[in-house]
C-alpha cells in the first residue's frame, strides 16, 4: 500500500493525576530520522520511544514531541525547601540583630529569596505511571498518524497511477510513428546514397547492408521494450504491501533514461514532442515519489 511520508497524529492518555500528550510529525527524508523531545522524567526511554517508532514508519523526518501535565487532583508541582527556608530565616534574624533593626523578620522578606521552592520530582511509582500513560498515547498517534499517511497515499497512487498510464499512451503514439517512418527513411538514405554515388561503381549488396546498419541505428524496438517493462513494474509497485519509495524512485530514472535514448534515435520533430510530454509527465511523477515511504 502506498504510504506517504508527511502526515501528523496526536494521542492522549492519562491516569493517577497525570496526563501525557504526545504528538508525531513527519515530513519527507531519504532516511528514518526521530527527533525527541520529552520530559526529564523519562529521558533515559528514548531508545525504548525510537524502537516504537521504528516498528511503525521506514522512512521520512520524525518529529516526536511528549509532554506531561499533572492535573489539579495531583496538586502543584513545587515544593517548599524547608531547610533553605530555616537557613534564610536565621541569616534575616542575624542581619536584624546585627544591624539593630527593629522590624520583625516576615514571609514577605522570605520570598525575596527564589530558590526556596523548587520543582518536585516524581518518584518511582508517578515515573512508570508517566511511561505507561507516554506508551498509550504514542500507540494512538502513530496510529493516527498512519491513518492520515495511507489516505494521502490512496491520493498519490491514483495520481501516479494516472500519469504512468498517460506516458504509456504517449509511447503507444511513439510507436505508431516510428512504424510509419521506417519505410520513409529507408528511401531517403536509399536516395541520398545513390545521389552521392551516382558517377562511380558500387556493390548493390554492400549498399544495402549499410543502409540496414543506418536503418537499425534509429531502431527505437529495445527501448520501446524496456521502456513499457518500466512502467509495467512501475504500476505493479504502486500495489505492493511493503514500502516502494526507493523502487519507485530507481524506475523513475529508468524511465527517464528510455525516454532520453528514444528522443535522440527517433530523430522527428514529431517523435520528440511526444518524448518532451513524456518527460513532462515523468517529473510530475518523481515529484510525487519523493513523498513516498
Amino acid at each position: 500500500m502506498i504510504t506517504s511520508m508527511t502526515g501528523f497524529g496526536r494521542g492522549e492518555s492519562s491516569s493517577s493525576g497525570y496526563q501525557v500528550t504526545v504528538e508525531i510529525r513527519t515530513l519527507n527524508s531519504r532516511y528514518l530520522d526521530i527527533s525527541v523531545r520529552m520530559p526529564q522524567s523519562i529521558q533515559d526511554k528514548e531508545i525504548e520511544l525510537k524502537e516504537c517508532v521504528q516498528k511503525n514508519l521506514s522512512r521520512g523526518k520524525v518529529n516526536l514531541n511528549i509532554n506531561v501535565d499533572r492535573t489539579k487532583s495531583a496538586g502543584p508541582d513545587i515544593k517548599l525547601n524547608e531547610q533553605l527556608v530555616k537557613s534564610y530565616s536565621s541569616i534575616l534574624r542575624n542581619l536584624r540583630s546585627t544591624g539593630d533593626i527593629d522590624e520583625p523578620v516576615t514571609v514577605h522578606d522570605l520570598l525575596q529569596f527564589n530558590d526556596i521552592f523548587e520543582t518536585r520530582k516524581e518518584d518511582e511509582k508517578e515515573v512508570r505511571v508517566i511511561w505507561e500513560c507516554t506508551k498509550n498515547a504514542l500507540e494512538t498517534a502513530l496510529d493516527n498518524l498512519n491513518t492520515m499517511r495511507r489516505n494521502e497515499g490512496r491520493e498519490l497512487k491514483d495520481d501516479l497511477s494516472n500519469l504512468v498510464t498517460e506516458i504509456s499512451s504517449l509511447l503507444d503514439e511513439v510507436i505508431e510513428l516510428s512504424d510509419k517512418r521506417a519505410p520513409e527513411i529507408r528511401e531517403k538514405l536509399k536516395t541520398r546514397i545513390q545521389k552521392m554515388i551516382s558517377e562511380e561503381q558500387i556493390d548493390p549488396d554492400r549498399m544495402e547492408m549499410e543502409i540496414a546498419l543506418l536503418v537499425d541505428k534509429m531502431d527505437i524496438n529495445e527501448e520501446v521494450i524496456r521502456l513499457q517493462s518500466h512502467l509495467k513494474f512501475f504500476l505493479e509497485a504502486l500495489d505492493a504491501e511493503e514500502p516502494v519509495g526507493r523502487r519507485l524512485n530507481f524506475l523513475c530514472q529508468e524511465i527517464n533514461r528510455e525516454l532520453n535514448t528514444i528522443g535522440s534515435k527517433a530523430n522527428d520533430s514529431k517523435v520528440a514532442h511526444h518524448i518532451v510530454l513524456g518527460k513532462e509527465k515523468l517529473e510530475q511523477v518523481r515529484e510525487q515519489v519523493q513523498n513516498i515511504e
